[in-house]
């Protein structure tokens, strides 16, 4: 087998479409953001990752809070905006309905499927990038995105990023159960 080195760079897809909310200088701002994760289940521990340079920074430093809003794929186009103008000079909260929740420093958006406030952990520093450390506080979602009383992915239509070429896509459809898909061949393998 013939495998092609494509050298050492960022290729872990899909990556989240995330919008990154923060309150910097006590007005809402919103960041697009795919450098995004969970890193650790319970308790329930995210990640982002923010060029030193956004202005989005200084709210998280300031307020000890963010938020992560999963947009749909219908919100692709104020998504896309959200990463191309700075909170410097435009107020992207003007874009949607904000609200808060408990910890009324994380502002989160109402037209997103999914919206999770954090609390502030840690901060990593690195060169170019600083790595914000959050614990998931809170999660709101309306009725029409779950299913049995949690999220459903088809239900809220998110989005994913590959980097390499710039594009966004929908998720697609379900494979199987995790933990269960491969049980039979577990079995066959472990006689």
């Amino acid at each position: 087998m013939d495998k092609t080195k494509l050298g050492a760079d960022a290729f872990l897809y899909p990556m989240p479409v995330s919008l990154v909310g923060a309150m910097v200088e006590k007005r809402p701002n919103f960041l697009t953001v795919a450098f995004c994760g969970i890193m650790n289940p319970h308790p329930p521990i995210i990640y982002v990752a923010l060029n030193k340079a956004h202005y989005t920074n200084a709210g998280i430093k300031e307020n000890s809070t963010f938020s992560v809003n999963l947009p749909s794929a219908e919100m692709v186009r104020i998504a896309d905006y959200c990463g191309l103008v700075s909170g410097r000079e435009t107020d992207k909260s003007e874009q949607f309905q904000v609200f808060f929740g408990e910890l009324n420093t994380a502002p989160m958006i109402a037209d997103c499927p999914l919206s999770m406030e954090c609390r502030l952990l840690q901060i990593l520093d690195f060169k170019m990038d600083e790595v914000f450390i959050g614990e998931i506080w809170q999660t709101y979602s309306e009725e029409k995105f779950l299913s049995e009383g949690l999220p459903d992915p088809r239900k809220m239509d998110l989005m994913a990023l590959t980097l390499h070429d710039n594009n966004y896509w929908r998720l697609g459809e379900k494979l199987g159960r995790a933990w269960r898909i491969g049980k039979t061949l577990k079995e066959e393998t472990c006689r």
